[in-house]
């Protein structure tokens, strides 16, 4: 689905998604990354929902968000508070939807001038 033009062009902003991957800026990715508004997107190594860590939750606290939205596939899944502790005990909000869902809402919060930190896991297996 292709998402309408904003005046955040400035901004990484999500402009498409399709089964199995995402575009930022009109650039396709199909890959699991990480989204700010002001920092080009990086390749985030989380292959399946499943394979979350500690970790994993601990390198998104470095780059310091507001909030998380965590894009997790297909359909809605929620991680483990025991995962999120990182980010949860500064007060930092960890929000998971699905990727459509997820896409939608940092764009958004993004638009409202929020640092939303945008999570997205792109498993390989999905269709296209």
């Amino acid at each position: 689905m292709k998402l309408h033009s904003s005046n955040t062009q400035q901004y990484q902003t999500v402009t498409g998604y399709f089964a199995g991957g995402v575009e930022i800026n009109a650039q396709p990715f199909d890959y699991s990354l990480l989204v700010l508004p002001e920092k080009a997107p990086q390749p985030w190594p989380v292959a399946r929902f499943e394979d979350l860590t500690v970790a994993h939750f601990e390198q998104l606290l470095a780059e310091g968000p507001d909030v998380v939205i965590l894009g997790t596939g297909e359909r809605q899944r929620f991680v483990h508070p025991r995962l999120s502790a990182p980010l949860t005990s500064k007060q930092i909000g960890v929000e998971c939807m699905d990727t459509n869902a997820a896409c939608r809402t940092y764009n958004i919060l993004m638009g409202e001038g929020r640092k939303a930190l945008l999570a997205l896991i792109i498993e390989k297996d999905a269709p296209r």
